[in-house]
């Protein structure tokens, strides 16, 4: 482990004893694992599965352009962070967080401050971009900044503002952070326009937004918002749009989820009608409260994410990974084999062929032991030679046929891009045997460890549930310090 990562972990661990002890419990778990992953080459060692996922609470508001997003951020904060309009008006990532009072007032710091520092979930992130844009990495700050404020509503959390997917002409790259973000995320808004709610407006937030999520198993942390629903008051006609927004949302694959309609009074446009603005306002209010409340709790959500990431790696390093690994060097083994046969029958037939050719036959005395006596040093330096030669070809072989079957294989494979093509190299290396079905690292004790680590995590759970849940009602209430 390079003292970087050591320093990182000692880092993370003082925050999380100050912040949230309940998680520092689960941190030797991580550890536990990474050496699993070490031995087999699927995690490199100057990382950890705990340098690869967010601690922080994290709330994304996505969505189209217009649609709302920043007023309604700047809103449930309590500052104006984000500038607001009808247009496009950031075209950037901003993460926005807390610091603290009396330390001057907001600032914007460029997308270094997020790139460079681990404490945040964009972490190296340039180095992402450049994977799915050569040459992009470099421009961090056309992606990313970073807003903080000493509202206390913000405290402990992070969210994250999106730029609007139709008015980004960096797709690519906007899009690989999307999905980033979107799997660290505790909590992902998806903002519409109630103005604007046909597919066709929305077509690029259903394909990127919506229609990406269908199959996650973690759909239940997107909600799904329906913003500035106040300008159907006009025509008294909100079941019709919702219903618009409704069919264009199922048309992207979404038949199931968690819809909200709302606005905000303060930049919608006046309803006259005092019982049309008391029905519009009764359904905001009501929706918006559930919207807060799902984001107040969103630090729960972060503690069962960050103890659940253990169990998924786990899902996927028995049901894909292995599986995967097994295949692919089975695949080696036969070509490797192949190659072999095919290099013996050649030189036998070239042999042959010159036998044939220049009528020449070696003395059938040379294969009789008192020949090889007489001429042991001549014996020996051919064994040896063809040995040699064997075992070069043999090797040659293994290491070309390795890298033709390494290439397909994932370098960032499932949620926290577990190396694949590097384990499979591993296990096709100098001290790997060619008949060895198993991966490099992986045996009998090492199913065991991954067992333990799935009793732990279990167990870890247990602990969560006992801390917000109390289902016999049998634990007691805290004594009133008040009494004497």
């Amino acid at each position: 482990m390079s003292t970087f990562l050591k320093s990182r972990l000692t880092r993370l661990e003082s925050h999380l004893k100050a912040e949230n002890p309940a998680l520092l419990e689960v941190l030797p778990t991580y550890y536990k694992f990474d050496k699993l992953l070490y031995k087999t080459g699927l995690l490199d060692r100057e990382t950890s599965l705990a340098s690869r996922i967010s601690w922080w609470p994290l709330i994304s508001v996505l969505g189209t352009f217009s649609s709302g997003k920043s007023t309604f951020i700047n809103s449930y904060v309590g500052d104006v962070l984000q500038s607001t309009g009808n247009q496009a008006v950031d075209d950037k990532f901003t993460v926005i967080c807390h610091r603290s009072a009396g330390t001057g007032g907001n600032q914007t710091l460029p997308g270094t401050a997020l790139d460079a520092d681990p404490r945040f979930p964009f972490y190296r992130i340039s180095h992402e971009i450049e994977k799915v844009a050569k040459g992009e990495g470099k421009h961090i700050e056309s992606y990313l900044q970073l807003r903080t404020t000493d509202q206390e509503t913000i405290r402990g959390k992070i969210i994250i503002d999106s730029p609007g997917f139709d008015a980004d002409d960096q797709r690519t790259s906007t899009l690989r952070i999307t999905d980033h973000i979107l799997d660290l995320s505790d909590l992902v808004l998806v903002f519409f326009d109630a103005r604007h709610p046909e597919p066709g407006a929305m077509q690029d937030t259903l394909e990127h937004l919506v229609a990406r999520t269908v199959t996650r198993t973690d759909a239940s942390k997107f909600l799904y918002v329906l913003n500035q629903i106040d300008t159907a008051a006009k025509d008294d006609n909100p079941e019709e749009v919702v219903g618009a927004w409704q069919r264009a949302i199922a048309q992207a694959g979404l038949t199931a989820g968690q819809f909200y309609t709302i606005y905000n009074e303060k930049a919608a446009i006046p309803i006259e009608d005092k019982a049309l603005r008391d029905r519009f306002r009764s359904k905001r209010d009501a929706d918006l409260a559930k919207i807060i409340a799902r984001m107040d709790e969103v630090e729960l959500q972060r503690n069962y994410r960050i103890v659940s990431v253990l169990e998924t790696v786990a899902n996927e390093l028995e049901h894909d990974v292995l599986p995967e690994l097994r295949a692919a060097k089975a695949k080696w083994r036969r070509a490797v084999l192949i190659g072999d046969g095919i290099a013996l029958g050649a030189v036998a037939a070239v042999a042959i062929a010159a036998s044939i050719y220049f009528k020449w036959m070696p003395p059938m005395e040379i294969f009789t032991l008192e020949w090889i006596k007489a001429n042991w040093i001549d014996a020996t330096v051919g064994v040896v030679a063809a040995l040699i030669l064997a075992i070069v070809f043999h090797y040659w072989m293994r290491g070309f046929v390795a890298k033709r079957i390494a290439a397909p294989l994932s370098a960032a494979y499932g949620q926290v891009e577990l190396n694949l093509k590097n384990a499979f190299m591993k296990s096709t290396g100098v001290f790997q045997s060619i008949f060895r079905k198993e991966p490099a690292g992986w045996s009998a004790r090492a199913g065991k460890n991954l067992r333990i680590v799935r009793e732990t995590v279990a167990t870890h759970i247990q602990s969560l549930n006992d801390r917000y849940a109390d289902p016999s009602g049998k634990t007691a209430p805290p004594p009133d310090e008040t009494e004497t």
